[in-house]
């Protein structure tokens, strides 16, 4: 089969998305196609995350696999799309067999996109159960990009404010290590940050110049470049003020077979892309939590798989601003 260059390149990994395009919010579903669930491990760093069942990915817990994972809008409020995969993947038996009843694992991570679209609108566990039912019926297909999924509502650059942001979406990428092992990742950009081409340390998208009067950092259109504005007093005061509501989040998939200790080092591994991509990166505005999920079909050595699932985290993030499109008033990246 053709690469892609997608997280669905990992045989038997599935997305599917559901959104509201004029509330500009959505949530995205992974999970594999068989139903018998994914080993799965997590890493998150940001200081202010919204999250659901990640405590039981972390080694010494006893569940090791996972039927799905859930990225969302909505801010805290968006965890209830999660109930509605729970009820589309019980309908078809899919779950941790308790002896009463099976229940579906769906960890959760969601972002803050209340303040670019409609706020009173978030993902509910209808839409969840739209993304999850998308996800099963994709067959593999290439997922979609930019303002999609948890994508929709998704901004970067927000230092000074929502105004001089920038567009940015859900975006992703894969690579083949040798082995038939593939890795690759889907990731929902809404950080806090600028995102930077880590190839060239040019800015791709955030905080924007145009319209600041004689609070402007360089020339119009210009971005500020948000490390510099730290430095600054309108950094210091824009931090005070700034709502905590910023987080990259996002899933590495392969089916490389490892164990839930190994997953949960690739996860960590997985945050260097994010770093050399996104700055800032983990601020204490910023929830950024990654997941790890696997198929275990090919024997795979962790380092290797780790390193490159940094590699296809950081291309994911690039392709999540260069994939957006504008909404709500804001532009999005035009490089090629």
């Amino acid at each position: 089969m053709k690469r892609q260059d997608t997280i669905t390149d990992v045989p038997g990994i599935h997305v599917g998305h559901a959104q509201n395009d004029e509330a500009l919010t959505g949530c995205t579903v992974i999970l594999a196609e068989d139903g018998a669930g994914l080993l799965a491990g997590v890493d998150q760093r940001g200081g202010a995350p919204g999250t659901r069942e990640t405590d039981l990915l972390h080694p010494m817990h006893l569940v090791e696999h996972v039927h799905a994972v859930l990225l969302g809008g909505g801010s805290a409020f968006g965890l209830d799309a999660a109930s509605g995969v729970m009820r589309c993947l019980d309908e078809r038996g899919v779950g941790f067999d308790t002896g009463a009843a099976r229940v579906p694992i769906v960890p959760a991570a969601i972002l803050f996109d209340l303040a670019l679209g409609d706020s009173q609108v978030r993902p509910d566990a209808d839409m969840g159960y739209r993304a999850c039912r998308a996800a099963l019926e994709a067959a593999g297909a290439q997922p979609g990009r930019g303002n999609v999924g948890a994508g929709t509502g998704a901004t970067v650059g927000k230092i000074l404010g929502m105004g001089q942001a920038m567009k940015a979406g859900i975006g992703t990428a894969s690579v083949e290590i040798g082995g038939g092992v593939v890795v690759g990742a889907l990731l929902a950009v809404n950080a806090f940050g600028d995102v930077v081409d880590p190839a060239t340390g040019q800015i791709l998208a955030g905080a924007r110049t145009v319209g600041l009067g004689p609070l402007r950092f360089g020339s119009p259109g210009y971005f500020a470049d948000t490390l510099e504005v730290m430095k600054g007093v309108v950094g210091r005061l824009a931090l005070g003020v700034a709502t905590r509501g910023h987080t990259v989040i996002g899933a590495v998939a392969t089916n490389a077979r490892l164990s839930k200790e190994e997953m949960n080092k690739v996860a960590q591994m997985a945050h260097d892309g994010l770093a050399r991509t996104v700055r800032p990166a983990h601020t204490m505005l910023d929830g950024d939590t990654l997941f790890a999920l696997s198929t275990g079909k090919r024997n795979a050595d962790v380092s290797i798989v780790g390193a490159f699932a940094a590699e296809v985290v950081a291309r994911a993030i690039v392709d999540a601003v260069r994939s957006a499109q504008p909404a709500g008033g804001l532009p999005a990246c035009t490089s090629p």
